[in-house]
């Protein structure tokens, strides 16, 4: 369901990813490789997560109801 109010907050965020991404040309790669030099720059600690596991039946497509 849609706001019929926009939110500011929102508005704000995008703005600004919209700006960053402008300034690589909206290349994605160019993006990453551009944050991940914030992150070695930044002085703090980065936490990676290990990859979650996929369920074994979530890998087998789904049976149409008939």
């Amino acid at each position: 369901m849609q706001s019929t109010h926009p939110d500011p907050v929102i508005a704000e965020v995008r703005a600004v990813r919209d700006r960053h991404a402008a300034r690589f040309g909206y290349d994605v790669k160019a993006i990453f490789r551009d944050i991940r030099s914030l992150q070695k720059t930044s002085g703090r600690e980065v936490v990676r997560y290990p990859a979650r596991a996929i369920a074994a039946d979530a890998t087998q497509p789904r049976q149409a109801i008939t």
